[in-house]
C-alpha cells in the first residue's frame, strides 16, 4: 500500500463530531471530486467518485451526520485490470442535493430563488480555525497524494480550476507554511516540497501517525546522509594520508639511492629512517617514536624538507 493510502486510510477513520467541520471537509469532497448534472424531472443531482472504500465511506459518514442522508455506495468495476473498482455515492433533489450544495457553498442561491456556480470557498464554510483543518483534510482525501519519503518530499493536491488553486493554497499557507502551485495539462496542483512543511500539514489535518512514519524516515535518512559524509570525508583524509606518504618515501628512496641518507642532517635523516621503516603511520605517530618527540606540524616541516631536497637533485640532473 503507498504512503499516499496509509495517510488517507487513517484520516478516513478520524471521528468528526462537529456538525460545520463535517460540511467543511465534504465541501472540499465535493467541490473536487463532485460531479452535478440538472436533468429534467430527476431535476438537480450530484455525484461524488472516488477508487479508495475508505473514502467512499467517510463520504457516507459525513453525508449521513451532516445532513441525515442514507445515500447507496455505487462499485464501478474497472475495465481495465490494472486500475481499482470505482466507488460513486449519488445524492438527488428528494435527497436534498439542493441543500447540501448551498450548505457546503457550491451554489449560490439568489433572492429569486435562482442558483449559481461558486468557485470560491464561502467565508462560513472555513470561518473557524478547525474548519480551516476540515477542508484541507477533505481536499487531500479528494484529490491529494504524498511521494514515498524513502525517495523524495512531496506532497500535492489537484484541482480544476485556477480559482480553486489559489484559494487551497491561500487556505494552506494561512497555518504558515509556503505551498505553491503549478499548471498540470487541464489542471492545477498546489505543492509542497520541504520535508518539514509536510509534516506539519499532516499535523493540521490529523494524520498523525503518517506524520511520525514520515518522521522516523527523515531522521534515518539524515543519518544515513551523515554517516556518507563522514566516510567520504574520512576516505578523502586517508587518500590524502596515503598519497603524502608515498610521496616522501619515493623522495627518501631517490636521496637514498642518488646521495645516500648520511649526507642528510640528523633531525631529517631520523623522520626518513621512520618513514621508510613505518610507511603506514600518521605524521603524530611518528612524531612520537622520536627521542625527544616532535608535534604532528614539525613531522611534517621535515619530511617537506625532504621532498623539496629530491625534488633539487632532480633539477641539478642527479
Amino acid at each position: 500500500m503507498s504512503f499516499s493510502s496509509i495517510a488517507k486510510n487513517e484520516l478516513c477513520r478520524i471521528n468528526e463530531e462537529k456538525r460545520c467541520c463535517q460540511i467543511a471537509e465534504l465541501a472540499a469532497i465535493t467541490r473536487i471530486s463532485g460531479t452535478v448534472s440538472i436533468k429534467g424531472s430527476q431535476g438537480l443531482s450530484f455525484k461524488i467518485q472516488t477508487e479508495n472504500p475508505a473514502i467512499a465511506r467517510r463520504i457516507f459518514t459525513l453525508l449521513k451526520n451532516a445532513f441525515g442522508i442514507h445515500t447507496e455506495i455505487l462499485v464501478k468495476k474497472s475495465n481495465s485490470l490494472k486500475k481499482n473498482n470505482i466507488y460513486i455515492l449519488v445524492i438527488n433533489q428528494e435527497m436534498g442535493s439542493k441543500e447540501i450544495l448551498i450548505k457546503t457553498g457550491i451554489f449560490k442561491e439568489h433572492g429569486d430563488g435562482m442558483l449559481s456556480f461558486s468557485n470560491k470557498i464561502g467565508s462560513n464554510i472555513i470561518k473557524k480555525n478547525c474548519c480551516k483543518r476540515a477542508y484541507i483534510r477533505g481536499a487531500f482525501l479528494a484529490g491529494g497524494s504524498i511521494s514515498n519519503p524513502e525517495k523524495t518530499y512531496h506532497m500535492e493536491f489537484v484541482v480544476n480550476s485556477i480559482e480553486q488553486a489559489e484559494e487551497l493554497t491561500k487556505l494552506i499557507n494561512s497555518f504558515g507554511l509556503t505551498a505553491k502551485i503549478i499548471q498540470r495539462k487541464n489542471s492545477y496542483v498546489v505543492y509542497l516540497k520541504e520535508g518539514d512543511q509536510i509534516i506539519d500539514l499532516l499535523n493540521i489535518i490529523g494524520a498523525h501517525s503518517a506524520l511520525l512514519n514520515l518522521e522516523n524516515v527523515r531522521i534515518y535518512k539524515e543519518m544515513r546522509n551523515n554517516v556518507n559524509r563522514l566516510v567520504n570525508c574520512e576516505t578523502a583524509n586517508l587518500n590524502k594520508t596515503v598519497d603524502a606518504a608515498v610521496r616522501q618515501i619515493e623522495a627518501i628512496e631517490y636521496i637514498k639511492e642518488k646521495v645516500g641518507l648520511k649526507k642528510l642532517p640528523q633531525g631529517l635523516r631520523e623522520i626518513a629512517d621512520l618513514r621508510i621503516k613505518y610507511p603506514d603511520v600518521s605524521l603524530k605517530e611518528l612524531g612520537e617514536m622520536l627521542n625527544p618527540p616532535l608535534g604532528k606540524s614539525g613531522v611534517n616541516h621535515r619530511l617537506r624538507k625532504i621532498e623539496k631536497i629530491a625534488e633539487e637533485l632532480k633539477d641539478s640532473g642527479y
